[in-house]
Formats: C-alpha cells, structure tokens, sequence
C-alpha cells in the first residue's frame, strides 16, 4: 500500500536568486505594514513565484496576516516558524502538488479554522495512503546549526532531535506533519491521530503499516465489476428462462408437418420433376 517512498530534499532554495530576495523583502514589507494577507504570488508575478520553494523563516514576523496565498506554488516544504503566525486564520495551498507534508508547528496555529489543501499528494492520505520516507536514514535539515523542540521549544541541534511523523487534523484538512521532538514526555504530548490513520507517531519507511481503505476510484470500478456480474447473471437466467418457454412441454408437443419446412419444399419440388 504504500507509495512513492523518495528521499525528502534539503536545500531546496536558491536563496542568492532574484526571486528569494524580492520574497524576503515582501515578508518585511507586510510585517511592517502590518497586514492582514501574504499574497506572494501577486508581490513577486508568475515568474519569480514559480523559482520559491520554500519560506523565508522570517515568516514568523507575521504576527497580524491571518490569510495566506500560496495556490499553484511549487513549494515543497514550509518552515516550523510558521506556528508563530498568531493569527493566521485561512491557509490556501491548493494544486501545490510537490507539498507532501507540514511541520508540526503549524498546530499551533490556533485560530486556523479554514484551510484548502490538496490532500491527495500528502504522506499518509487515505485516497492512496502514499508512504512516509523514513527518518532515521533521511532526517529533515534546517537552515542553521539550531533548532527546537516542536512541542515544549527547547533548544535542540540535529544531533539531539527525535524527528517523527504524526498525522492530525488542522484548519479543515487532515495532514502528515514533522516533529522535532527532545524527550519521551514530548512524544506522548502529540495530538492523537484520527481514526483511519496510523494511530501513533513513528518514523516512517516502507515496513509501515497504514488502514487500508477503498478510495472512490477503487469503490466505484468494482462496484462496476459487481454490477457487470449481476447483469450477466441476470441474462443468463434470462435466457434459460426463454429457452425453455421455446421447447414444447409434452403435453404441448404436436406432429411437425415437414411439408411446410422450406428445404423440403425444395427437395420435394425438384423429386417431383
């Protein structure tokens, strides 16, 4: 069941490239300004916004945005700093196909209450449960020597973080995200999974068990298969039943008059002659 396990890219940006500067500029500016929305794709056009691929972690400073703008983004990961967004409310990544999953930190984006993702690229997903990479040979690497702990935010550095994957609702989406966890007691203070997911947190790999459910494309082939076999059948018994009305029951059975059965006529009118 599982699919398209791939290594997980660090180092994903340009950050000397035209495109990360004028982002960087566009964070400081609606920090500044104090705005209420984070439009990259409108600051920086088409172009330069095809080149992001990840955020500056200064988004942090956007204590006041409360929607974010990223549909059609070619992103590939967002940095934990995001869970310092206070206020973020609306959180649009749709068609960001290359997104398959999320820091935990964005759980703690409290007041997130609506968000529009496209689910079905994200590890885990039920619509094809596509597998986790696996952490203890791939661990996710940070801009920087220095990190914290998801959950408490003690100072951690990639030698002493516990990275593991944990799945849990947020905004209106359910979605796979990355904890840098610092202690056992950290670990038992994630989120409870919902149902129909892996119900613990782990660290991924191809020998991961995930629920096993029909998505709608499977569901509705076989109940097309199902469907299919039910009109066969029916047919079959059709045409058994009309078979049998077609023979003569005994009592029903009469003498055939040859006579009238057009290749006798033949025969006999050429004997005749």
């Amino acid at each position: 069941m599982n699919k398209r396990i791939s290594k997980i890219p660090n180092d994903v940006q340009d950050r000397n490239s035209d495109a990360w500067k004028k982002l960087c500029e566009y964070v400081d500016q609606v920090a500044e300004n104090g705005s209420d929305e984070f439009l990259p794709r409108e600051a920086l056009g088409d172009e330069l916004f095809a080149q992001i691929f990840t955020l500056p972690e200064s988004i942090g400073k956007l204590k006041k945005v409360k929607k974010v703008g990223l549909y059609g983004s070619n992103l590939k990961r967002i940095p934990p700093e995001i869970g310092q967004m206070e206020s973020l409310e609306y959180f649009d990544l749709y068609t960001s196909y290359d997104l398959n999953w999320f820091p935990f930190e964005i759980y703690k984006c409290k007041k997130l209450k609506d968000s529009r993702i496209s689910t079905r690229t994200l590890y885990g997903n039920f619509k094809n449960r596509m597998g986790f990479p696996k952490l203890d040979h791939n661990p996710v690497k940070y801009i920087g020597d220095n990190l914290k702990c998801s959950v408490c935010e003690k100072e951690l550095t990639h030698e002493t973080t516990n990275q593991m994957w944990i799945t849990a609702h947020v905004g209106t989406d359910t979605i796979p995200m990355l904890a840098n966890l610092c202690s056992k007691e950290c670990k038992q203070n994630l989120p409870k999974p919902p149902e129909n997911y892996v119900q613990f947190p782990h660290k991924g790999g191809a020998g991961l068990k995930q629920p096993i459910i029909e998505d709608w494309f499977v569901t509705r082939q076989r109940l097309i298969k199902e469907g299919k076999a039910i009109v066969i059948e029916q047919n079959k018994k059709t045409e058994k039943e009309n078979t049998n009305e077609l023979i003569p029951k005994e009592s029903e059975k009469v003498k055939l008059d040859v006579s009238k059965l057009p290749i006798l006529k033949l025969v006999r009118k050429i004997w005749d002659k």
